[in-house]
């Protein structure tokens, strides 16, 4: 039997990296799309590269292009070239602060990528399912709890480009007949988020605090409430709402809202530590416009997909810890680097309440290292 051929766009990221792990294990052909930088921007990936190797041959399960959702010829180039059964947008300028002072390309990539991609569909694939990536942004200072039916009044670049996206996906479906989804995701963390997102600053900025690196973290507006769930399971609904047996747009979240303050709290809390002594705020991280509340009702979800989250607040904080802390008290050669080795639950935080033990009684760092090789 025929293998499908899914396309992610925004493979290197958190979400496409995982929907890739979960896509391959579906038994799919897996390609993605990548954004040339000079940089490297594969490592959410490279152990997909590593298991499947790098082959242009046509049965390879993973394979991997360059190209650019601010470049119609690129994007065709590479639809012509894999004609996938499915395509999933996940490409994006993700970051909601980044869009004030990048409005522009913003547009271009979050709002133009889709329609550059829906027009590829209609003109040439129509047959192809199309999931956009859309964002509980969108909703702004909309009333919580925020469903599907609930008014959109977003308050950045980014959430309006993320609006308009969403609305050119409906319209495809509607005008086009091209089965093509928005997923309204709810944020979304996991160990594979980036650095410059708060709940990531939060976790890897208490890891180099355990390490001795830093002694303050720096964080703007704590009131925030947000929905947070973890990426790892949004990505499997990604799937199942192209599965469905008609086009739909899905609210996908938690249900439950906390804000920045609990987030750095829960964290600090896992280590033993009061947040309150290392905190700076900076009117630097406040945006022009806030959006106050964000808190999902996926009932549609749940009734329509049989859909619902597993891995809740308390639980994503403590995997986003102690992957930090692994990471970071490795780097710094504090706890021995050792491939294959999988440690019990909590191993990680022990050895950082240890580490501030060690310190606050003014004992050598060091012998805490001789003691874990």
């Amino acid at each position: 039997m025929k293998r499908k051929v899914a396309l992610i766009t925004g493979v290197g990221g958190q979400d496409g990296s995982y929907l890739a792990e979960f896509l391959l294990d579906k038994g799919y052909l897996v390609r993605g799309i990548i954004r040339r930088a000079s940089l490297p921007n594969t490592k959410r990936f490279e152990h997909l590269v590593l298991k499947y190797g790098a082959s242009d041959e046509p049965n390879t399960p993973f394979r991997v292009e360059y190209a650019d959702l601010t470049d119609a010829q690129s994007i065709r180039k590479v639809i012509d070239k894999f004609r996938p059964d499915e395509i999933y947008n996940l490409g994006a300028q993700s970051h909601v602060g980044i869009s004030f002072d990048n409005a522009e390309s913003t547009i271009n990539i979050n709002t133009l990528g889709p329609l550059r991609i829906l027009e590829i569909l209609r003109q040439s694939y129509p047959h192809i399912k199309y999931y956009q990536a859309s964002s509980s942004e969108m909703f702004g200072i909309a009333q919580p709890p925020q469903n599907e039916s609930t008014v959109m009044l977003p308050q950045s670049p980014y959430g309006i480009a993320k609006l308009a996206a969403y609305h050119l996906t409906r319209l495809y479906r509607n005008a086009y007949g091209l089965f093509a989804c928005n997923g309204i995701l709810f944020n979304h963390e996991s160990p594979r988020r980036g650095f410059n997102f708060v709940t990531k600053k939060i976790t890897k900025e208490l890891a180099k605090i355990v390490a001795g690196e830093i002694d303050k973290i720096t964080l703007g507006n704590l009131d925030a409430k947000r929905d947070w769930g973890y990426s790892k399971e949004y990505i499997e609904v990604m799937w199942a709402i192209l599965q469905h047996d008609r086009p739909d747009d899905f609210v996908i979240a938690t249900e439950e809202t906390h804000t920045v303050r609990d987030f750095l709290k829960e964290s600090f809390d896992l280590v033993g530590l009061k947040y309150e002594d290392y905190l700076e705020v900076s009117d630097k991280f406040h945006r022009p416009a806030e959006v106050p509340a964000l808190l999902g009702d996926a009932k549609k979800a749940k009734v329509t997909l049989n859909w619902s989250p597993k891995v809740k607040f308390k639980e994503l904080v403590y995997m986003m810890v102690e992957a930090d802390l692994k990471e970071k008290l490795e780097e710094a050669g504090i706890l021995p680097i050792q491939p294959g080795v999988v440690r019990e639950k909590g191993y990680y935080l022990n050895k950082a309440k240890e580490i501030l033990s060690y310190r606050q009684n003014n004992k050598n760092i060091e012998s805490l290292s001789t003691e874990n090789n």
